[in-house]
């Protein structure tokens, strides 16, 4: 601690009268160093001059030197915490995703999945039945390939599902990296869009299934992707679906 803080009291007191801040109380004190002392007379102006500039840079660098390494203090605590909430932020997403999870669902939502699942099943086995060519051979080249996820790797997006979930990760080609302000995510429980701001969705259209809104997430990944969570819907007498197509093609 310096040895002139038991003068700030003065000062403080001196400075809480003035109201033209710094500039006046500088004129405060030069005024009592013209009348009550012999700082410019006594040696000379120049030599008062220098004086003044002397002690101007010490105090200044070691205020200036002591702002910085505050700044560096407060820049790494921010570092810090940034890397806490980006850990946290990671583990939360990362249970969210392998948690299993079973959610009831109401009487009519169970009922109407149901009726699709018997519709869809109706309409595969009558396909299989009238679409076998007469060689035996069955033409495949309608399907598409899964990928890993047991999703597929399509030209605008890609998708991969578990049991519990689906995800779809839409890359945006853009000439920056884009932030949550940026883009639009709209998640329903039968259609989802994903687009920038001001432009047409690049990725939109009715889901093949219902899923849980509530419980479906977005995040955008290293700027370049936005990366949709979609939690299907657990039926206690049918289970869970198996996605054929995320979007309709």
């Amino acid at each position: 601690m310096s040895e002139y803080t038991r003068f700030d009291t003065v000062f403080l007191s001196v400075a809480q009268q003035l109201t033209g801040g710094v500039p006046q109380l500088l004129d405060v004190l030069f005024e009592f160093l013209s009348r009550k002392t012999d700082f410019y007379s006594g040696a000379g102006v120049d030599q008062a001059r220098t004086l003044l500039l002397e002690k101007f840079d010490k105090h200044g660098g070691k205020a200036m030197k002591e702002a910085e390494e505050a700044k560096k203090r407060k820049d790494e605590q921010e570092r810090k915490l940034a890397e806490r909430r980006a850990a946290q932020k990671a583990k939360e997403e990362e249970e969210f995703r392998n948690a299993a999870k079973v959610v009831e669902v109401t009487e009519e939502e169970a009922a109407a999945f149901e009726r699709e699942q018997k519709n869809v099943a109706a309409t595969t086995n009558s396909g299989e039945t009238s679409e076998k060519k007469d060689d035996g051979d069955e033409d495949t080249s309608h399907l598409i390939k899964p990928n890993s996820g047991n999703g597929a790797d399509l030209a605008n997006y890609q998708w991969t599902q578990t049991l519990q979930e689906v995800e779809a990760k839409i890359p945006i080609n853009v000439g920056f990296a884009i932030k949550s302000r940026d883009v639009v995510v709209k998640i329903e429980k039968n259609a989802v869009s994903v687009g920038l701001k001001n432009q047409a969705p690049v990725f939109e259209g009715k889901l093949p299934h219902p899923v849980k809104v509530e419980n479906s997430s977005w995040v955008i990944e290293n700027g370049k992707a936005i990366v949709v969570t979609l939690e299907k819907i657990m039926i206690w007498s049918g289970g869970i679906a198996s996605w054929i197509l995320i979007l309709p093609s």
